[in-house]
């Protein structure tokens, strides 16, 4: 059995296009996407229609929330905000009722039970929780609490943009002569140097991001899963990351041309340049406000020439942009 396994689209139609090209050469068996299919690159409704085509598994993340939640009380806090929000709002106008219907009733988590095989558990964050993220090097105690409750071994998350694959376990029986007041010694990195009696194991994979991956490699992710032995890999899943080359500057131009550049404010130009650089300038930009005493969503447009000019992080972006210079913004 090959699974293959896409999350974070984030309305990136040109590299769901060059992934879905590499599928066709792969021939997994089934494909699951792991959430944030839209925003906030300019394609939403062609990725939407896209998806809707296929046969494919598919779970909602958080920005399909931040869509179907605008304008109810369960909208994210000061999202009226066009200044702030101004991405959310131009999806909003460009997205249409059947597209919002087709998300209004998608599942929020999966879980997968392929015949002969060991089931998956697919959520964009955790169950339950769907901006929880993990990365390859987060510590094995942070995220084993985050997973303690889920009974599949194998569990798919998304959300933070970056390709995880980490097996882990939890010594779920108390050592009599440990220190009662050291739990990390309850918590593993790995499996095969930890076999015993009490140990419970997960395996977590993150695909990555197909629209705007965050690993400094602008390159579109995703992973295939390939149902083994449970001796040669305990989940009974091995994983194989994937990155994909593709031609990004129809999406940088899109934010000019559709108008979200315009729209969007501040926060579409963060989102234009991570599509640059794949690195996470939205939180470079909010770690430097709180660290300068700035506030970040006050007078957005003053406190980004703040951070412009303290830092230069504009050239930076200016130099890896692969569009025309006379057309970058």
């Amino acid at each position: 059995m090959k699974l293959a396994v896409l999350a974070d689209i984030h309305g990136n139609q040109p590299a769901l296009d060059a992934v879905t090209a590499e599928l066709e050469r792969i021939q997994p068996d089934f494909v699951v996407v792991n959430g944030d299919l839209i925003n906030p690159i300019p394609f939403s409704g062609a990725v939407l229609d896209q998806v809707r085509a296929t046969d494919w598994a598919v779970v909602r993340g958080n920005h399909e929330f931040y869509l179907l939640d605008f304008g109810t009380t369960r909208a994210a806090p000061g999202s009226a905000d066009s200044e702030r929000w101004g991405c959310l709002h131009w999806l909003v106008d460009n997205i249409s009722a059947a597209q919002a219907r087709y998300l209004a009733a998608l599942p929020d988590e999966r879980t997968l039970y392929f015949p002969g095989t060991q089931p998956i558990r697919v959520a964009h964050g955790v169950p339950g929780r769907n901006r929880v993220g993990f990365y390859q090097q987060m510590p094995a105690e942070k995220i084993v609490t985050e997973i303690k409750e889920i009974g599949e071994r194998t569990i798919i998350s998304a959300h933070t943009h970056v390709q995880v694959d980490r097996h882990l376990s939890f010594l779920d029986t108390v050592d009599p002569f440990a220190d009662p007041h050291d739990e990390s010694s309850r918590y593993f990195d790995g499996y095969a140097a930890h076999r015993q009696d009490g140990l419970v194991h997960w395996h977590v994979i993150n695909p990555g991001s197909v629209g705007l991956p965050l690993n400094g490699d602008p390159r579109a992710c995703f992973a295939v899963l390939e149902s083994v032995d449970e001796h040669e890999e305990p989940g009974g899943w091995r994983c194989t990351h994937h990155r994909v080359a593709y031609d990004r500057a129809p999406a940088l131009e899109a934010f000019r041309s559709s108008g979200l550049l315009d729209m969007g404010g501040v926060v579409a130009q963060l989102f234009y340049w991570e599509l640059v650089t794949a690195e996470a300038e939205i939180i470079h930009y909010y770690h430097w406000c709180r660290d300068n005493g700035v506030d970040p969503d006050g007078n957005m447009r003053l406190a980004f020439g703040h951070y412009k000019a303290a830092t230069g992080r504009d050239e930076y972006v200016i130099a890896r942009d692969p569009t025309a210079k006379a057309t970058r913004p």
